[in-house]
């Protein structure tokens, strides 16, 4: 707005399972600090483009309205992979989640594929404008992903609810893609307090964020957007590619050090990267196993990215836990090292590093108390795992979760022995790994 003197937008903010940040925001009317820490870092920077914030757990209805409204031209989504309510099995909207069947029956929608629809729903019957609905997630082909799950949770609507508003979706809507990319770690009270300071206000609602920040967008809209390129935006027929990008090799990194740093004891994600032989499998993952099988976007210098990704997880300023970075996992590995691994065997070549991550993984996840395992499958994997938790036992176990591994790569020996011989290695603990890292 201030680049182009358009003062007509504003966002209006709903938070999901949580109502935390409306309640931060209310009493601020929607102001809040955005504090950048690390090198580079702009000077601190109120925001004031939030007009309204609304707890969609408490005012589903709202949210609704909202979306329904003739002046709402976009949605955007920011709710996780797992708040997508995804059915590992079919890729579409899992329609035996009790919260989605209950969005269907008629109750005021809690998940965000139910308020999302049911607002398009209430848009069509009013005959509001067009509207664009954009992820911004990391999933994926996310608009794609969220146009089959609105298109699914329409279709499972009684018929003649769902003609009318499948043919309405077609013509008014549309999904287009997106990649984010800026770390942005749970703000503490340390932080808050360093604001304070900083500031001379108290901000409740202040976010703590990297300076680094990439946004691109499919330029797919059905009607009037903000020119967000003249904030830094890039618009790019090929969000695909950089979404790849990022999955293989900037979130693969992220995922392969908080594994590594949970077992062996690092907290943060800047001091698992701290510990050199860490890098070095980091470095090593990304120059063998991922760029040699990735297709990377016009104007991208894969090297210069992936020197950039490492230096960015060694800021200590953002705190980023490898607890938090290792939850949801099973929704997580296969789009960011999975993939990696199948192409690097389907071209021949050994995917030794990218198996080092996943043998972390599946050590978290076996040496982890169930009550303790942040992840949506926790139970399924649970009860997979054997008693007798050793890397000859446990690697076929997990690899027999068909929601996370395919039947052809679990079939796969290579991938197999890798994932049994990393897994003794972490067991043996940080100095095997020091030996067998610097050896390998």
């Amino acid at each position: 707005m201030l680049a182009t003197g358009d003062s007509g937008w504003g966002i209006i903010g709903v938070t999901q399972r949580s109502d935390t940040v409306a309640r931060q925001l209310a009493p601020q009317d929607g102001l809040f600090c955005v504090a950048e820490r690390g090198s580079g870092a702009a000077p601190l920077r109120v925001v004031s483009s939030i007009v309204e914030a609304i707890s969609g757990r408490d005012r589903p209805d709202a949210v609704v309205d909202r979306i329904a409204g003739d002046s709402t031209r976009v949605v955007t989504l920011t709710v996780t992979e797992k708040g997508y309510r995804i059915d590992p099995h079919t890729g579409s909207l899992n329609l035996a989640d009790d919260q989605v069947q209950s969005d269907l029956a008629g109750n005021p929608p809690l998940t965000a594929i139910g308020q999302v629809t049911r607002g398009i729903q209430k848009r069509a019957m009013a005959g509001a404008g067009p509207l664009t609905v954009v992820s911004c997630d990391n999933l994926p082909g996310n608009g794609e992903l969220t146009g089959t799950l609105v298109r699914a949770f329409a279709t499972a609507l009684p018929e003649d609810e769902s003609g009318p508003l499948l043919a309405w979706l077609k013509d008014n809507v549309t999904f287009p893609s997106t990649m984010v990319d800026r770390m942005v770690p749970a703000t503490t009270a340390d932080d808050l307090d360093a604001v304070e300071r900083e500031l001379g206000l108290r901000d409740e609602a202040a976010v703590v964020a990297e300076p680094f920040m990439q946004w691109v967008i499919e330029d797919n809209f059905a009607g009037d957007r903000p020119a967000w390129e003249k904030a830094g935006a890039l618009f790019s027929n090929d969000v695909a590619a950089w979404e790849a990008a990022k999955l293989r090799l900037l979130n693969a990194s992220h995922s392969m050090l908080a594994y590594l740093g949970l077992a062996s004891g690092k907290a943060t994600i800047s001091d698992a990267i701290g510990e050199d032989v860490f890098r070095v499998a980091c470095q090593r993952m990304l120059a063998e196993d991922a760029l040699p099988t990735i297709s990377l976007p016009k104007g991208l210098d894969g090297e210069t990215y992936c020197a950039q990704v490492l230096e960015r997880f060694a800021n200590p300023a953002l705190g980023h836990t490898t607890a938090k970075v290792g939850s949801d996992g099973s929704q997580k590995i296969g789009l960011r090292l999975l993939t990696t691994a199948r192409a690097a065997l389907d071209a021949g070549r050994e995917p030794r590093w990218a198996a080092l991550a996943v043998a972390a993984w599946m050590h978290h996840v076996a040496t982890t108390a169930a009550a303790d395992l942040n992840d949506p499958l926790a139970d399924e994997l649970q009860k997979a795992l054997p008693a007798e938790r050793s890397a000859a036992t446990v690697v076929p176990a997990l690899l027999g979760v068909r929601s996370i591994f395919d039947a052809g790569l679990a079939a796969n020996t290579t991938f197999a022995d890798l994932l049994t011989h990393w897994y003794r290695i972490i067991d043996t603990g940080l100095e095997g790994l020091r030996k067998e890292i610097n050896h390998g």
